[in-house]
């Protein structure tokens, strides 16, 4: 009877902090949310609006912004997303090819001086992309790549993203060896064994570096602005630049609507692979 009087109370004392701790975590998704609330709400308002009503009720309903914005450039808006999915598709079978051939190598062959490329491989990684952006410009420039999409998409298929290359190696690694050994009994090679026994059994992984390679590459501002300057080949970062004008005003409400409409691939995408997503993350490294 004593112990069932003595669990009462930190019984009551356990729920009242999973009550606090889900409070304190309700209020920081609201936090989180909330300028993609304000974002989606202020593309429904006029200019005027905007920035003087901060809440998340409008006045009136503008839904004449998402039609100002899609035509207001020298292109449709369709174009700008056409180019993005464009380089970003590439990019993902780029990164998908090369990195998970060259995480094989890593993670299942034997090579000579392997822990010395190993380490170059990983301290490329520590090198910031603007220390690189200026030889990269130097030798596009040289191949008269500049001002198309390949300086863009070919690097892909080299296997340069050495952070999806240490994520799919560390995933092969937790793959048992035994498989390795089934195969060679089997007569499989290398190359058979990369594509019919590791890489089925890597998509997690895989589906983890389409996913972050999609959002990276939709996103991307920087590349694209050094690399590309006709405007029929921009991507849609660019394409929301155009929207800004300090010299004769900017229709905030326009680039609201097309910032809204340019979320939604990365949702979609995000949302399809969300569980393997998760299963990648969670079982790289483990064995």
């Amino acid at each position: 009877m004593s112990k069932q009087l003595g669990s009462a109370p930190r019984t009551a004392v356990m729920r009242w902090k999973s009550g606090v701790t889900h409070a304190a975590l309700l209020l920081l998704a609201v936090g989180m949310l909330y300028p993609l609330a304000w974002m989606l709400v202020s593309s429904l308002r006029n200019n005027d609006e905007i920035f003087s009503n901060p809440s998340l009720i409008p006045v009136s309903i503008t839904w004449s912004n998402y039609i100002t914005g899609w035509t207001a450039q020298e292109f449709p808006f369709s174009r700008y997303f056409l180019n993005s999915f464009s380089i970003t598709t590439a990019s993902i079978v780029g990164n998908l090819f090369a990195c998970s051939l060259t995480a094989f190598a890593f993670a299942r062959l034997r090579f000579r001086f392997k822990p010395f490329w190993l380490a170059v491989l990983l301290g490329t990684i520590m090198l910031p992309e603007h220390v690189t952006i200026v030889p990269q410009y130097l030798i596009f420039s040289e191949l008269g790549w500049l001002d198309t999409y390949l300086p863009l998409i070919v690097p892909k298929f080299f296997g340069v993203e050495a952070f999806f290359i240490f994520l799919m190696m560390q995933f092969m690694r937790s793959i048992p060896r035994e498989l390795d050994e089934a195969a060679w009994i089997d007569g499989c090679g290398p190359i058979r064994m990369y594509w019919r026994i590791i890489l089925p059994l890597t998509l997690p992984a895989l589906t983890t570096t389409a996913i972050f390679t999609f959002i990276w590459t939709w996103n991307d501002f920087f590349r694209p602005l050094i690399f590309i300057t006709s405007s029929d080949l921009f991507t849609v970062p660019m394409a929301l630049r155009l929207f800004v004008d300090p010299t004769a005003g900017t229709n905030w409400g326009a680039v609201f609507a097309m910032s809204v409409l340019s979320l939604i691939p990365v949702f979609v995408f995000f949302l399809a692979g969300q569980r393997f997503l998760i299963n990648g993350i969670s079982t790289t490294g483990l064995k």
